[in-house]
């Protein structure tokens, strides 16, 4: 078992972010820099593969570089080197992966495979390392929206999932749609603070059903609104989405806490930086007597300090990963 003084390397590039971080013992953040490539993915839209590979093999080593600069150690100081090997852009991942293992073979240490859902489950532990199970996390993305039950470090259960678009992609698409630009999370929550989220009644699919999700229908039904009301009020618009949107997720995640026993309830990935889902998490945490944790924002998006965090836990329950493991851009978080 590796010592929780010892500083892991933590690498991520699985989508847009070229990100390192050095972290003790899954808790102290020794440094964490993200590259963001946002300005060069903006004119199309979204994100392209083939920019973000090649963007990653500019940029890995000199954000490595900077994270071991900030964090005061030298590769003698590791115990290993992780980084996310799934799931996402299989081009982004093994620049990611290829890199880890040609520093940890250079410098002597182990590789740890880190799965970049579980890294998530994660990034709350590192500032908020009391956290008492079982958590019912919630788990937001541009490709993945969960419910997940967390009993312990590698003990979780996915309660519900999205069935058609995630949470964020949805979110993406409507912006796209009223042209805010990319990416359409922020846009539409700044948008958003103008409108009247009650000015348009956007269908809450499955609402009452289960766990799981589903935003391709309320996605479609935000297109047909806008195109039969030409001159409705873009704020309204955005806000009135949001609004449906928040409504699903906490509604569902309340349940799911209630259902399980849980005593805190979390929020986990990129969507989790929406100001109004925030609130109305925080909010129904207090209405229920449950401990609400919400991440903070640089916490909520892709970072490698969640990454590393993963790999400690990684690697004192299963061990260094084999060198020949490879990236898996559809890695599920569990099975």
């Amino acid at each position: 078992m590796i010592a929780p003084t010892v500083p892991i390397l933590g690498i991520e590039t699985s989508c847009d972010e070229t990100a390192a971080s050095v972290v003790a013992g899954a808790r102290e953040v020794m440094s964490s820099v993200v590259s963001s490539q946002i300005d060069l993915h903006a004119r199309y839209g979204g994100v392209v593969p083939e920019i973000a590979s090649r963007a990653h093999l500019d940029l890995i080593i000199p954000v490595v570089a900077e994270a071991m600069i900030e964090a005061r150690v030298v590769p003698a100081d590791l115990g290993a080197v992780a980084a996310t090997y799934g799931p996402g852009l299989i081009g982004a991942l093994l620049i990611g992966v290829s890199s880890a293992k040609a520093l940890a073979l250079a410098w002597g240490v182990p590789f740890v495979a880190v799965n970049h859902l579980e890294a998530h489950l994660y990034a709350a532990f590192l500032e908020e390392p009391d956290l008492e199970m079982p958590l019912v996390v919630l788990l937001v993305s541009g490709g993945h929206t969960l419910l997940i039950r967390m009993d312990g470090p590698g003990d979780y259960h996915i309660m519900g999932s999205t069935l058609d678009d995630a949470a964020g992609e949805a979110f993406d698409k409507v912006a796209r749609f009223l042209g805010l630009g990319y990416p359409g999370g922020p846009a539409i929550d700044a948008l958003a603070m103008t409108g009247d989220p009650s000015a348009i009644s956007f269908p809450r699919a499955i609402l009452n059903e289960g766990y799981d999700f589903s935003f391709s229908g309320l996605k479609t039904s935000v297109i047909n609104w806008v195109r039969k009301h030409p001159d409705v009020d873009a704020a309204d618009v955005a806000a009135s989405f949001q609004q449906a949107v928040v409504d699903v997720l906490v509604t569902k995640a309340r349940r799911a806490a209630a259902d399980v026993g849980a005593k805190g309830l979390c929020l986990a990935g990129g969507v989790a930086a929406n100001s109004q889902l925030r609130e109305a998490m925080l909010g129904a945490c207090v209405t229920d007597g449950l401990r609400g944790f919400l991440p903070s924002r640089s916490m909520c998006t892709d970072n490698a300090a969640m990454v590393a965090a993963a790999g400690y836990h990684r690697l004192n329950s299963d061990g260094p990963s084999p060198w020949d493991t490879g990236a898996v851009p559809g890695l599920s978080l569990v099975g």
